[in-house]
């Protein structure tokens, strides 16, 4: 496949001249204050592929004011963090991946192998960031999220969400980069109001099995907000509601995977307690588009904002679990087991903020995105065959 170019015939020039470090432990408007070159706008032309087909890449190059910026993202091979490199991509920036590959693959970068403006570094944000040259934002998406990964990779995912986003902000700040902090609806915890505004403080346990993950994220956002008071650093933080969609790991442990894989394989779906618990799920390119306007928004509107991302559409996870039956036209059935500890009643997002801010809602329905998601599978399954 050709890498992304210019219509003109000219390669998106890379960025930076760092080598990759090797990962020693763990995991991982306005083109923003900072040097990024001007461009007259040409289109660009490529092509990814996801679990729904091609993605065309062939976009206006011209972004915000017209400026192409230079983009790092933290987390750049995971599942969230590929999707939004093909979106900073097909817009015309240059972006530099960071991710030790923890719970990132590089097969989700694979397709961007040619890309003269992509450049993958193997690298732990837990150690100093390196030298990647000139830098207008980073999009600090580094963190295992699965709850598989709470047991099991405890002390990295609290690490990276402390030690990492201080290096992402400090890098940010060196750089006079915009940072856009990727949060998560579970600093709501188990919450006692729905939906939940960006307002509430959230009910969380700060010793359970959760916590390195909740925790961390309530603090990487107390550490943000410190540099923005302190240092003056620009940044925007986005708490994300369950997300799903191509690139997810089949064996990931969330719910969507899960559920689908057990119905490709015409095994009863596992619901934890009653499933009257409920979630409200988001498709992955609905997410991206809402970060990429988060990161490319005026700072006179969005620094040191914080805004939430996610579907509006609240359902059980039985309902989840009935509507994936129907999907993959299968004649499995429901089986029930207790619910894990300080696994969360409700979730649902309030966006109004991001509706006055960004001027974003999801578009994609849960049922072509669960379509979408199980077709990515199947043609996972054709290359790697069933997880083990």
């Amino acid at each position: 496949m050709s890498g992304i170019q210019f219509a003109d015939g000219r390669d998106a020039d890379p960025i930076g001249d760092a080598t990759a470090s090797d990962a020693t432990n763990g995991d991982g408007s306005d083109a923003g204050s900072g040097n990024a070159a001007a461009v007259a706008g040409p289109s660009v032309t490529g092509r990814a592929i996801d679990g729904a087909g091609d993605v065309d890449l062939a976009v206006d190059a011209a972004a915000g004011d017209g400026r192409r910026a230079r983009v790092v993202v933290t987390g750049g091979a995971g599942f969230v963090g590929s999707h939004l490199i093909d979106r900073l991509l097909s817009a015309g920036h240059a972006v530099v991946s960071l991710d030790n590959y923890g719970s990132g693959r590089p097969s989700n970068l694979a397709h961007l192998s040619e890309v003269g403006a992509f450049r993958s570094i193997e690298h732990d944000v837990r150690e100093p960031f390196p030298d990647v040259g000139a830098v207008d934002r980073v999009f600090h998406l580094a963190s295992r999220a699965s709850p598989v990964d709470f047991r099991e990779h405890a002390l990295a995912i609290a690490e990276t969400n402390s030690i990492g986003t201080r290096n992402a902000a400090a890098f940010a700040l060196e750089h006079d980069a915009r940072l856009v902090l990727a949060s998560t609806s579970e600093v709501y915890g188990d919450p006692d109001v729905n939906p939940q505004p960006e307002t509430y403080n959230g009910n969380v346990d700060p010793r359970g099995p959760r916590a390195p993950y909740d925790e961390g994220k309530r603090f990487a956002e107390a550490l943000a907000s410190a540099y923005v008071r302190e240092r003056g650093l620009d940044c925007r933080t986005v708490r994300i509601f369950n997300t799903y969609g191509p690139r997810m790991r089949a064996d990931d442990g969330r719910v969507v995977p899960t559920f689908l894989e057990q119905a490709l394989d015409d095994e009863d779906l596992t619901v934890h307690g009653d499933g009257s618990q409920t979630r409200s799920f988001c498709y992955v390119t609905d997410l991206v588009e809402g970060l990429y306007r988060v990161g490319d928004g005026s700072p006179s509107r969005l620094r040191g904002e914080v805004v939430n991302l996610g579907s509006t559409r609240e359902i059980t996870i039985r309902t989840l679990a009935e509507t994936v039956l129907d999907v993959v036209e299968t004649d499995a059935e429901l089986t029930f087991e207790p619910r894990p500890v300080d696994d969360p009643d409700l979730r649902r997002p309030e966006i109004g903020r991001a509706r006055d801010l960004l001027g974003w809602e999801p578009e994609v329905s849960l049922e072509t995105g669960l379509e979408r998601t199980a077709d990515f599978l199947r043609r996972s399954r054709s290359v790697d065959g069933p997880p083990a």
